[in-house]
Formats: C-alpha cells, structure tokens, sequence
C-alpha cells in the first residue's frame, strides 16, 4: 500500500487541525488538503498547500484592491480571454505545493519541468524504503515502431510475466546489495555512493510548489494520450484538482488549450484555399507528409 497506518494517522492529525485566515480559500480544494491520492502501486499525490483562486487571477489582471468587485459571469469572461490571448502572467499568481511519492524514472522526466520548486528526499541523508514500480500486465507492450519514445501491442501474457519476474529480480537483488553496502558492520560505505546501486523502479519522494501558469503547462504536456503512462496517471489526478481549485480557470484551460489545436501559416493557407473551393493536394500544399496528416487528424478528416 503506498502509506501505512502510521502516516494516515499523521494525516489524520493534520486535517484536525483548523486556522483561520484573512486570505480567499476555497472549499473544494480545503476538502482534498493532506489527503493524499494513491497512484500506480505505491504511489501518491496529495495537496499540501495553496495560495490564490480564480479571484486572484482576476485581480491580478485589473490590479484591483479588493475580491468580488464585478459579477462571476464577468470574471469568467475575462480569464477566458486571458487564457485565450495567451496572457500568462496573472495566472502566475497562483501556486499550490504538492507531496508526490513517485518512481526515479517518473522523477527524471518531471523533473524537466523546471518552473518549480522542487525538494526531494535525500537518499544522501536517509536510507530509503524498500518499494519499486512494478507495472501491471496490461501496461507492458512492445517498443513502438513509429514512435521512438512509444509503446505498441501489449507484450502477451507468458512475456508479461517473463518480464515482472525480471524487473522484480533484479529490484530485490540490488536493493539487498544496497543494505550490504550500508551495513554498518560490514561494508559501512556512506549513504551517498551505496544508492547508486538502485534500479530507477525504486520509489523516491518529492515537495513540489509551482505556480498555476505553469500547472497548466504540465498537465497539457502530461495528461496528454501521447505521454507516458506513468506519469499521464499523476497528471490525470492533478486535472482534477485544477477544476476543484480554480474552476473557471480549469475550464478555459479546458476549452482554449486541451480541446485547442494550432494550425501553421502554412496550414492555414490550405484551409483558405479549401474553403474558397479549391481542391488542395498534399503534393502542391507546401506541407510536409507529416504536417498535411497531422491537419487532416485535428480536423478529423481523411487525406
């Protein structure tokens, strides 16, 4: 299980604890805070803080003095058309502060999202816990041959097994190497050289405060179905915080970016064309074969 009784406990604690405050919060979100989300096998992700709501994106827009100074139609209206023109900076004014448990190799690739603040636990301090990603079945498949950074068919099931015995394997036998290299009566050697010996399955955990702009960016980039599972599923999670948290925000963020394509100069000199009523062909387009396919997939056309 990805926290043990003595955690839920502390957490517990934690959503006992009630202050009061000056600054705008928000019930939906107040209602998920500490609790945490469990994701993939030991993992989880839970809301530690936040600051700001769909008020502040607003009142940073105007540069007013106060909250609720004009109706909610008319604050929905104008994040709209912040998110639509692009105006990123009011959208900054909002952060929350994530506690993440996730695996090194999950880490890795979040970890070039670099408009955080980001503090890991220290494997140079502390001796970490004995928990690896093991994927289910249905998550093992082939490399991709048309994508270099993609998977294809899901592996058969004797390969699938085949496979967890080998990551599992392997993940216990470094793992007990580790505590070999750390044992104080015998090897001794320090903390920070003995976890080079771990696989990249094993589980590490992070504090993770960004600020909503940027949010955003990751979850266009993360819950995407082009991006990898393993991450995709802590994304998904986080969506749904956004809706929680700063509902009109989410849904711009929803209409203007996630449900948005972009189309090129080019691209879209071939829509004028079509719509003028010339036939356009892929060969005079002065589009790429990828390009020409990739229009033809947004607008849900054949070529």
């Amino acid at each position: 299980m990805p926290l043990t009784e003595e955690q839920r406990a502390e957490i517990r604690a934690q959503r006992g604890q009630a202050a009061t405050t000056l600054r705008p919060t928000v019930p939906a979100l107040e209602a998920m805070l500490y609790e945490p989300f469990e994701v993939l096998d030991h993992g989880f992700l839970r809301v530690i803080d936040y600051m700001g709501d769909d008020s502040a994106v607003v009142q940073a827009a105007r540069v007013s003095y106060g909250r609720g100074t004009r109706k909610v139609s008319e604050d929905a209206g104008l994040i709209r058309y912040l998110m639509r023109h692009r105006h990123s900076t009011p959208f900054e004014m909002c952060e929350i502060k994530f506690h993440v448990k996730l695996p090194v190799f999950v880490a890795r690739q979040w970890i070039r999202h670099r408009m955080a603040s980001v503090n890991e636990y220290s494997a140079r301090y502390s001796i970490l816990d004995r928990e690896f990603y093991l994927p289910a079945p249905e998550q093992l498949a082939a490399q991709s041959r048309s994508n270099r950074q993609g998977r294809d068919a899901v592996l058969a099931p004797e390969v699938a097994e085949q496979v967890l015995g080998l990551l599992r394997r392997d993940a216990d036998q470094c793992f007990e190497d580790y505590e070999t290299l750390l044992d104080p009566e015998g090897v001794g050697l320090a903390r920070e050289l003995a976890r080079m010996n771990l696989t990249l399955n094993t589980y590490t955990q992070w504090y993770w405060k960004i600020d909503l702009h940027n949010l955003m960016h990751f979850i266009a980039l993360r819950a995407d179905a082009h991006a990898q599972y393993e991450i995709r599923v802590y994304a998904d999670i986080m969506r749904q915080i956004l809706k929680a948290w700063v509902p009109a925000t989410a849904d711009a963020f929803e209409q203007y970016r996630l449900g948005a394509v972009t189309f090129s100069t080019a691209m879209m000199e071939v829509l004028r064309r079509r719509l003028s009523g010339e036939a356009v062909e892929q060969a005079g387009s002065g589009l790429s074969k990828r390009e020409w396919d990739e229009m033809h997939a947004a607008l849900r056309l054949r070529g």
